[in-house]
């Protein structure tokens, strides 16, 4: 029989209710004939109140006991679930990540998965079980301590779970009905799309899209997955499609440009004055490395003698203290003049898989925003996407700018 991996998120399963709503989702696709594995987060707000049990416990915790209390969430949405189905008159267990086992490096609190092993998963549909797996957990073999996989982490164990068992598809079920082009609070014309490639998600969902985890993309793409983004809150029996994420080839007419994201959580960094020579960039960015923070765009603009450049760059919001304590300390290695930084600014991208045959799709948007009175801090580009760097206070007019100038409130 073909089977397939449905995920419900928090808000899916915040309570008893939407448990047995989820379990009425479940039973159509049992009832269609699949096998089905399903994978559950934590209710809604649990996992948060976990983590402040701990913090309280401990500031200074041990990272595998924090592990050990989190996972718990989800153990006990999976029981109230496979309870829920039973009650329904349909055959289903519950499976905790070691049971499996979905095995794991050991970075407690953001785990990678390694292996997974399906025999277990496939008795269990012999059986004609419903499989109902905790997702955002696994174990480390050598150590056997549960680990977590980080938030939004039930998304990949989900898609990994669809590619370890051959499923013909994932289906992500989360409190909106698919992708949009852009956030329809922002841009009320927005429209869920049909169909999207996984190179397109992979660019939203790292730009600032919330509806899928990163990592989960990755991994559809990957294992050429098949991924689904549904409503949980669409009735059971008149579900909507929702929008499918696939290879560009299922794809028959492509956009130019698919959506607009945003992320707020920038940080801008400008060192002046430093001293343009060999090794000066890895001594800027090489101790940001080490601190494990992420650098996205870079500007470099030399001085007219070339004798010193201004470098200029983003950072996450969180870590924007902490570089500037990381450079004020590398100062006299790099030798710039002063640092200077902002907060207020926010990250605008346009997505397409359109843009690889198309030229001057980037330009026209620059020409829009000047016309808007926009200033561009800071550009970056890659095959598929670009992204501009513009003062937070126009966030909202320059996403609506772009997402009328491409098309997409008629998409």
């Amino acid at each position: 029989m073909p089977r397939l991996v449905m995920k419900f998120g928090g808000t899916s399963v915040a309570n008893v209710d939407r448990i047995r709503n989820v379990a009425r989702h479940v039973a159509r696709e049992v009832a269609a004939g699949y096998d089905v594995a399903v994978v559950v987060s934590a209710m809604s707000g649990k996992t948060n109140e976990l983590v402040g049990w701990v913090k309280d416990a401990d500031a200074l915790y041990d990272e595998a006991e924090y592990d050990a209390v989190v996972a718990s969430g989800e153990q006990v949405t999976s029981g109230l679930l496979a309870v829920a189905l039973r009650k329904d008159g349909i055959q289903a267990r519950s499976w905790q990540g070691w049971q499996i086992p979905i095995e794991t490096s050991d970075a407690h609190g953001s785990a990678r998965i390694a292996a997974i092993d399906p025999a277990r998963l496939d008795e269990s549909f012999r059986r004609r079980e419903v499989a109902v797996i905790s997702g955002f957990q696994g174990i480390h073999r050598e150590t056997g301590r549960i680990t977590t996989l980080g938030r939004g982490g039930s998304d990949t164990s989900a898609v990994a779970v669809a590619a370890a068992i051959g499923a013909e598809r994932c289906d992500i079920y989360t409190d909106v009905d698919g992708v949009y082009t852009t956030d329809p609070r922002v841009v009320p014309k927005a429209k869920r799309m049909e169909r999207v490639t996984f190179e397109e998600m992979l660019e939203m969902a790292s730009l600032g899209a919330k509806v899928l985890q990163v990592r989960s993309v990755e991994l559809a793409m990957v294992h050429r997955v098949p991924t689904t983004v549904r409503s949980s809150f669409d009735p059971p029996d008149a579900a909507r499609p929702g929008t499918l994420i696939c290879d560009e080839d299922d794809i028959v007419e492509q956009q130019i440009i698919t959506g607009i994201a945003f992320a707020k959580d920038e940080a801008q960094v400008t060192l002046r004055s430093v001293k343009d020579s060999p090794g000066v960039a890895a001594a800027i960015f090489g101790p940001l490395a080490d601190a494990n923070i992420n650098v996205d765009m870079i500007i470099q603009t030399v001085s007219g003698d070339q004798s010193t450049t201004d470098m200029t760059f983003t950072v996450p919001a969180a870590d924007y203290e902490r570089t500037r304590t990381i450079l004020a300390g590398q100062r006299e290695t790099i030798g710039y003049g002063q640092i200077e930084g902002a907060t207020d600014v926010v990250k605008v991208s346009a997505i397409g898989v359109g843009m690889r045959s198309h030229a001057g799709v980037a330009a026209k948007a620059f020409r829009a925003l000047a016309q808007k009175g926009i200033n561009i801090r800071a550009i970056t580009t890659s095959e598929i996407k670009f992204s501009v760097l513009i003062d937070a206070a126009y966030t909202e007019l320059a996403v609506r700018t772009l997402h009328s100038l491409y098309g997409l409130d008629q998409a």
